[in-house]
């Protein structure tokens, strides 16, 4: 089997390649940079990408207990007590809504949790509590 010419010049190039590759190789190994050492980037405390590795003197020691990885638990139970006004009641069913008379937000409450001579437009001082559905009044009490 006779090799064609054109598959000569083939194997010649490809011969080539790879002695001009090695050749290149050698020259790195020779000038003793790594392509490595030029990849290297460092992000400052400012988050700015530099090529100079950062300064250890100004680092700053992190105790390891001090890091806190969850979100701080909310209060279930607010103490203080608050003033409003009875915006909604329904005697019937036995529920109604307080809006609060400072930041007018509306506050849902039991009868079980109020007096019972208690009525619509009624001024009144409560307690807020974490229920299912958000924040209930509790510890109704009519103001004077």
């Amino acid at each position: 089997m006779a090799i064609s010419y054109n598959k000569r010049e083939l194997q010649k190039k490809k011969e080539q390649k790879r002695q001009e590759k090695q050749k290149r190789k050698e020259e790195r190994k020779a000038n003793g940079s790594s392509s490595l050492d030029d990849m290297i980037a460092y992000v400052d405390e400012n988050g700015v990408i530099t090529d100079t590795p950062p300064d250890t003197v100004n680092k700053q020691k992190v105790e390891i207990d001090s890091i806190v990885i969850s979100t701080p638990k909310k209060e279930d139970i607010v103490e203080t007590v608050k003033k409003g006004r009875i915006e909604y009641f329904n005697s019937d069913k036995g529920y109604g809504f307080i809006k609060n008379a400072i930041n007018t937000d509306k506050h849902f409450f039991h009868i079980s949790n109020a007096p019972t001579s208690i009525k619509e437009g009624d001024k009144v001082t409560f307690e807020l509590e974490r229920g299912q559905k958000g924040m209930n009044a509790v510890k109704i009490t009519l103001a004077s």
